[in-house]
C-alpha cells in the first residue's frame, strides 16, 4: 500500500482460493447487473491461475481484479458460465474482466494488471474482450480495436445492448 493510504498499482498479486468470495462481492458492486456465482471465478483461476490477479485495498477487501484465460478468438462465454476446462486450439487471450472499485478509479490502478494480461496474450497473437459499459475509448488506448461481426451478436447478448467486441493483436513469440 501506498503512504497516502491507498493502494500501490505494484500491489497487484496473484489470486488465491480465499480471494473468490471477496472478488464476487467487487464484480456485484462494479456490475450490479452482470452477476458471477463464485463458482465461476474459482473455475478461471483453476484453470489459469496466472490470469487471475487481485489487488488489496487498504485496511481489507479487494480494491480491483483482473480475469483472464486463454480461449478461442471469436467465442467469448457467455456470462456466468463455469468452463470446466479450457478450449482446445486457443488462440487469443480472453480478457474477462478487470474491475476498480469506484473509490479507487483514475488512479492508474488497472496498468499494471492490463500490462501483465497482454503479456500472457503473447504467446496466443491476440487478446480479445467484451467492453460493457462504454468503455471502448479506454481499450483503444491499450490497443484494442472494435470487431464487428453478425455472427458475434448472439454471443454477446448476455453482456448487455451495448457490449462491443475488441480485439488486438499482439506479436506471437517464436
Amino acid at each position: 500500500m501506498s503512504a497516502a493510504g491507498a493502494p500501490a498499482a505494484a500491489d497487484w498479486r496473484g489470486m488465491a482460493p480465499g480471494d473468490t468470495a471477496p472478488v464476487v462481492a467487487l464484480a456485484d458492486r462494479v456490475h450490479p447487473t452482470f452477476h458471477e456465482d463464485e463458482a465461476v471465478f474459482r473455475d478461471r483461476l483453476a484453470l489459469f491461475p496466472q490470469g487471475s490477479l487481485v489487488l488489496p485495498a487498504p485496511g481489507g477487501g479487494l480494491a480491483a481484479y483482473a480475469i483472464a484465460y486463454p480461449a478461442r478468438r471469436f467465442a467469448p462465454p457467455p456470462l456466468d458460465t463455469v468452463l470446466g476446462r479450457l478450449p482446445e486450439g486457443a488462440d487469443a487471450l480472453y480478457i474477462h474482466d478487470v474491475a476498480v472499485a469506484p473509490e479507487w478509479r483514475g488512479r492508474g490502478l488497472a496498468e499494471p494488471a492490463i500490462a501483465r494480461l497482454l503479456a500472457l496474450a503473447e504467446p496466443f497473437g491476440a487478446a480479445v474482450l467484451v467492453s460493457v459499459y462504454g468503455t471502448p475509448p479506454f481499450w483503444a488506448r491499450h490497443g484494442f480495436r472494435p470487431v464487428g461481426d453478425d455472427a458475434l451478436a448472439s454471443k454477446l447478448a448476455s453482456y448487455g445492448e451495448d457490449a462491443v467486441f475488441m480485439l488486438r493483436e499482439t506479436m506471437k513469440e517464436g
